[in-house]
């Protein structure tokens, strides 16, 4: 179960991370998207969704940071 939730989680989180048009952008809303998915997520399984929150956050915002602008264009 918990491995359904988490790619369910992680894969919109994935595909969404590279909004926005400038590297700090995209670092800031996958951040904000990784946080909330992260949060949700970890409660969901029975864990501490703060935990899962700052997690998410950190990896959703190097994802967004490290993706190009070209890589996902949702315009």
């Amino acid at each position: 179960m918990k491995n359904i939730v988490l790619l369910l989680v992680i894969f919109p989180m994935l595909a969404v991370a590279a909004c926005g048009n400038t590297r700090g952008e995209r670092a800031l809303s996958g951040a904000g998207i990784g946080a909330g998915a992260g949060a949700v997520g970890t409660a969901i399984t029975g864990g501490n969704p703060w935990a899962g929150a700052v997690v998410g956050g950190a990896a959703g915002g190097i994802v967004g940071a490290v993706t190009d602008k070209d890589d996902i264009n949702l315009d």
